[in-house]
């Protein structure tokens, strides 16, 4: 890893053993961004991949007889109106009306290590060696404001951080319009960019399309969340790469409000990537003195195709963005009463309810929505944080201990950031809700949001639920969202100010979150938003998982966590066996399927245990066993591949290996019966090629059958299932597990799946 300065060619190259990036400063004092992907060999000068000449209406912009022009120069951080006519990383609005201004080159400096960027979440380092650290400061004399760009690159990954900070030196005042945080130019337009979008219940789909001249991307206007609809993540990736070959350059955004993430083609086929904060709404006013911080982008590039991009992304985020007592530790598995009681429930049921999940092997209890205020349903309630005491005549303290006594920890689901107006805080505090005066107040769930851009209203939200969890012993706390803004204005804000809400908001929520988690950093928070709609780096920095989504059809959730996979570790995704018929599509999937597609995350329940029957409880133990003894290899040391996409057919494929090559667990999934279907191999990957390994995996029968219709069918429900074989790695990876349709099938028909278990003997 080294970042070096060459002094004649005015030269930064940025690079370790996998990546460079290289920046020009160029003769008019701006940046160029040379170049960006596989490692170069270091030289000391890289000017002749400057390109340059001249062209018709091409406005020049340094002294004759150069033939510089910003309209066909790779720009490490753009403006638009000094010859450049495509979509600019900043622009300034100055008092005299203008827009134009002119960065340059002021000095640099080079760093071990990584800054903090706080109050914002951001990757972090724990020893200066692990990342080096490259600042350019630039220089507006007009305005007499400097402009650092700030650049991270690891020692041991494929990763470059970056960020911009503006600060008003000049006296006079300027307005911020836009700030983004990474601007990457590229050559060529022979990409497709993929992107993570979807809705409520089928959050982060994956889609790709080919680049074409004009702009394409993704945006999130929505305030409150990082969205459900797009995820704060783009690819670019050459039309052969695949999941393990070939080239894509991963976009990843720190930050979890309203971003733009956009990719420009010119007509000379030049991509420019931008990502950052959405100039929508966004206007920040400097005065003397102030600066603006814009949070990071965290870039990764891949020669090896998709898998080792997101392998990276799993690795960095799950160890230098994820923090805490829970960074390193595999989760409790839990059962939540949500899907179970809704908001009918009493202590007496809830304990009932509890014991069962004790007895199978359940460690964390979670009680869901209904405990507060007059919270009997989604009309009223939010923002009153003290206990029901009808439902709970001993308060959440007493239930709480009553909990732990049957030797479970206790969680708890809160809304923090949410208000009906039949609560007594809307009464006492009508002007707390975020929304323009004299403007119908829009809901959502009957709820609206409260103003975070207020230091007094996260205050009081703080005291409120901080005395809830002093006052009893609460493990776990789920952290909902279930709307996002509209008529975003703040009554507590001058005219000027309203275009910093929206951000100041989501500071706001991280406030919370910081002084929530240093209080209290022995419980483990989830983050949620009406499942998936806020699961995003910038959460992941406070809450260590998120619930993927609302959506827990097995067969559904296939898609939804092969796409979240793309960019998050597997521990960061709460995945529950739930009821059947499935709540949100009423489908019946097996108990097995259920389990083997949620083992592949944080793993849990939601569901009324005490409906099961015998043979389904009995199935719930041996799930619980499995993942108590996997859960640290699926979890916190393994290393996930996708295999099988449910993009593209009606099979999908998944595995996690241990970094020494000597543990696996693989999935396969089918989503219908096929009918006198063709043969099925499964190839891994990751695997020692030499090794052997020794695989097995269960056919038990997984539908309800009784022993009259065994009879009737011929089958033996006491027979023994499991099946065990060995092979090398080689035979594993290239010419794969045989999978007999008869095995498949037998497990549950229509959405059945494998669970196939690698050790390594020899």
């Amino acid at each position: 890893m080294a970042i070096v300065f060459h002094e004649k060619s005015k030269e930064f190259h940025l690079f370790n053993q996998e990546v460079s990036y290289l920046i020009r400063v160029m003769e008019n004092g701006q940046l160029e961004n040379l170049y960006y992907g596989k490692a170069l060999k270091d030289r000391d000068d890289f000017s002749h991949q400057h390109d340059e000449t001249m062209r018709s209406l091409m406005s020049v912009n340094s002294p004759e007889p150069s033939h510089l022009s910003m309209q066909y120069t790779r720009q490490e951080y753009p403006v638009y109106g000094t010859g450049d006519y495509r979509s600019p990383a900043f622009s300034i609005l100055q008092e005299n009306g203008s827009r134009i201004v002119n960065y340059t080159y002021a000095g640099y400096s080079i760093s071990k290590g990584k800054k903090s960027l706080e109050p914002l979440p951001a990757t972090y380092v724990e020893s200066d060696d692990e990342a080096e650290t490259l600042e350019i400061t630039l220089h507006d004399e007009v305005t007499d404001t400097d402009l650092t760009l700030s650049y991270t690159i690891y020692a041991d990954y494929p990763v470059i951080t970056r960020n911009a900070r503006f600060l008003q030196k000049g006296s006079a005042k300027i307005v911020l319009e836009r700030a983004l945080s990474a601007s990457v130019e590229f050559l060529d337009m022979d990409y497709e960019l993929m992107h993570l979008s979807g809705a409520w219940s089928r959050e982060r789909y994956v889609k790709t399309r080919k680049l074409e001249t004009g702009i394409q991307g993704i945006q999130n206007m929505r305030g409150t969340g990082s969205s459900s609809e797009y995820n704060p993540f783009i690819a670019l990736k050459r039309p052969y790469t695949t999941e393990n070959q070939g080239e894509v350059y991963g976009f990843s955004f720190v930050y979890s409000g309203n971003f733009l993430a956009q990719a420009e083609v010119s007509t000379h086929e030049m991509t420019r990537i931008l990502m950052g904060i959405h100039p929508e709404g966004f206007s920040w006013e400097l005065k003397q003195g102030e600066s603006f911080q814009t949070p990071e982008v965290v870039m990764v590039y891949s020669d090896q195709g998709l898998n080792k991009m997101s392998q990276v992304y799993h690795r960095l985020y799950r160890t230098r963005l994820v923090r805490g007592k829970w960074r390193d530790e595999a989760r409790p598995i839990l059962l939540n009463n949500w899907e179970a009681t809704y908001f009918d429930f009493d202590e007496e049921k809830i304990l009932t309810i509890a014991k069962k999940a004790k007895e199978v092997g359940v460690e964390l209890f979670v009680l869901d929505d209904g405990w507060f205020g007059a919270r009997n349903d989604d009309y009223r309630g939010l923002g009153d944080w003290y206990v029901n005491l009808e439902k709970l005549p001993d308060g959440i303290s007493g239930l709480s201990k009553k909990v732990e006594e049957l030797g479970l920890k206790f969680g708890l689901w809160v809304e923090l950031e949410m208000v009906n107006k039949d609560s007594d805080l809307y009464r006492a505090h009508p002007d707390w809700l975020i929304g323009a005066p004299d403007r119908f107040e829009s809901h959502a769930r009957h709820q609206h949001v409260l103003d975070f851009s207020r230091k007094e209203v996260v205050d009081y939200i703080y005291e409120m639920i901080a005395k809830v969890i002093r006052e009893s012993s609460i493990s776990y706390i789920k952290w909902d969202m279930n709307r996002y803004m509209s008529e975003p204005y703040s009554r507590g804000a001058a005219p000027s100010e309203q275009g910093k809400v929206m951000h100041r908001y989501i500071l706001g929520v991280y406030d919370l979150y910081t002084r929530l988690t240093t209080e209290f950093p022995d419980i483990l928070f989830e983050s949620c938003a009406s499942g998936g709609a806020r699961f995003d780096p910038g959460m992941l920095y406070f809450a260590p998982q998120t619930w993927t989504s609302d959506d827990t059809d097995a067969n559904e959730r296939m898609k939804i966590q092969y796409g979240t996979s793309m960019v998050y570790p597997l521990v960061s995704m709460g995945s529950h066996v739930s009821a059947v018929p499935n709540h949100q599509l009423n489908r019946d999937t097996s108990l097995a399927t259920r389990a083997n597609v949620a083992y592949f995350g944080t793993f849990g329940y939601e569901l009324d245990l005490n409906l099961l029957s015998d043979r389904e409880i009995e199935q719930v133990k041996k799930q619980i066993q499995f993942m108590k003894e996997y859960r640290e290899l699926i979890q916190i040391e393994g290393d996930f591949y996708r295999l099988l996409s449910p993009f593209e057919g009606n099979e999908t494929a998944w595995m996690v290996i241990s970094r020494d090559k000597k543990n696996a667990v693989a999935g396969y999934y089918q989503s219908l019966n096929k009918v006198n279907g063709s043969w099925i191999r499964l190839k891994l990957q990751g695997l020692c090629p030499d090794a052997l390994y020794e695989i097995s995996y269960d056919t038990e029968y997984d539908v309800p059958f009784d022993s009259e219709m065994a009879e009737v069918y011929g089958i033996d429900l006491d027979a023994d299932t499991v099946h065990t074989y060995q092979a090398y790695g080689s035979e594993l990876m290239y010419a794969g597990i045989p999978i007999s349709r008869e095995d498949l099938n037998r497990k549950s028909m229509d959405f059945g799946s494998l669970l196939f278990i690698l050790k390594q003997i020899a």
